[in-house]
């Protein structure tokens, strides 16, 4: 289980990573749907890429996968709730979601 967690931590904080760097005109453009401003914008972003960097670092320091684990998947909540909310069909719910369950993962398997 501990691989599969490694590999589910690096996938998380590659995604993450990726879509706030590479895709971040998507990003742009799915928060003022959801009418969020750009402070929170960029607070969530610059959260999640310090999250998805803890992720990584855990792999040779593993106090720290919990907590960022966790984090990330309340982040990840969030954004399937702001996709409820604004009707989204679930294509767009499934990226998230997928991340969620892999946070699940990884902090269920940092607890053992």
């Amino acid at each position: 289980m501990e691989n599969l967690s490694i590999v589910a931590q690096v996938a998380v904080a590659l995604s993450v990573m990726y879509v706030w760097t590479f895709r971040y005109h998507n990003v742009i453009t799915e928060f003022k749907s959801f009418g969020l401003n750009d402070l929170t914008r960029n607070v969530v972003g610059v959260s999640k890429i310090a999250l998805a960097t803890l992720l990584i670092t855990g792999i040779w320091f593993p106090s720290l996968v919990l907590f960022s684990s966790l984090l990330m998947g309340g982040f990840m909540i969030a954004a399937q709730g702001f996709h409820f909310k604004i009707n989204n069909t679930f294509i767009k719910h499934l990226p998230s979601l997928i991340l969620l369950l892999l946070c699940a993962i990884i902090a269920i398997d940092s607890m053992n």
